[in-house]
């Protein structure tokens, strides 16, 4: 494995084993070291650089136990590379794993990322009581860390997790839903209108619809609500949408056509899924699970 100079530490962590490769210069097989197993329960600690965009990441692939002995060599450097600012603190940002939902903003210290890379919760520091927070203390919503990522300049830090329930205290699922553009417009405020992005505007007004159904005839016309009071059409066309995306590709189309056909096969199997009491979400987790197993011996295992 070749890694570029700026690179310090490639650690991989499996289940067997460490392989790390200490480097400031491209580094080849031979030089890398492979420890023993670790003991079950024991604390493996990944650091890599992604390749790609050269940006520095943590994952956390933790288990309560015994610290092995060379997790001060590699963690603290890490810590010390950080840019705290005068009174030690960086901004740490909590973004949804699988929606790329902003969930909220805080501080955190040394010790904070320390605990947060060794419990896989996020955990702050809370500026007015001078003292460590994890999210979800109180509430049990917590925020289970699946990677930690520093910014080009290292001042700032990305907690990318999985929240168990709201993440702010309002009881909305991000802390941001005040719209500046509502401000602007002298609209109320409106906590279900939260900062998403367009996949999940999408699902948010096909929810909508599908509660629009209680309201009676008085409701406005909706092809979404048509189709969702009506399975049978419903999987008429999503087949009709699979089979016209098919065809761009056996009939060479341009490429804006197989965009324009995934959009309508998107909306319509979405409105399946709401139909179904399913989310999105659900099914991004489920891909995400997918990516460390091959795509043959995931189809082999539904047949066992």
């Amino acid at each position: 494995m070749h890694l570029p100079p700026q690179l310090s530490t490639y650690m991989v962590c499996s289940s067997s084993s460490w392989r790390i490769v200490l480097s400031t210069m491209a580094v080849s097989p031979a030089n890398c070291c492979r420890l023993p197993k670790l003991p079950s329960g024991a604390l493996n600690v990944y650091y890599s650089a992604r390749l790609k965009f050269q940006t520095p990441s943590v994952r956390a692939c933790l288990q309560n136990g015994d610290q092995p002995s060379h997790f001060k060599t590699k963690v603290y450097p890490l810590l010390d590379s950080v840019k705290w600012d005068d009174k030690g603190l960086a901004v740490a940002i909590a973004q949804n794993v699988d929606t790329g939902d902003v969930l909220m903003q805080g501080f955190i210290n040394r010790d904070a990322l320390l605990t947060t890379i060794s419990s896989r919760r996020a955990t702050f520091y809370s500026r007015s009581r001078s003292m460590l927070w994890t999210k979800g203390e109180t509430s049990n919503n917590f925020i289970n860390v699946y990677d930690i990522f520093l910014d080009c300049d290292r001042d700032s830090i990305i907690y990318l997790g999985k929240p168990d329930g709201p993440t702010c205290h309002t009881g909305s699922q991000t802390c941001y839903y005040t719209s500046v553009n509502q401000l602007l417009t002298d609209k109320p405020e409106d906590s279900t209108k939260l900062a998403i992005t367009t996949l999940y505007s999408l699902e948010s007004t096909i929810c909508k619809r599908k509660l629009e159904i209680t309201e009676g005839p008085d409701a406005k016309p909706s092809w979404t609500r048509r189709l969702l009071l009506d399975n049978e059409l419903l999987c008429s066309k999503i087949r009709e949408e699979a089979d016209e995306l098919c065809r761009t590709l056996e009939e060479n189309e341009d490429p804006s056509r197989a965009t324009s056909e995934m959009a309508d096969l998107l909306y319509h199997a979405m409105v399946l899924l709401a139909q179904k009491g399913a989310k999105m979400e659900d099914v991004l987790q489920v891909l995400r699970l997918r990516f460390a197993k091959s795509g043959i011996e995931e189809k082999n295992s539904r047949r066992s």
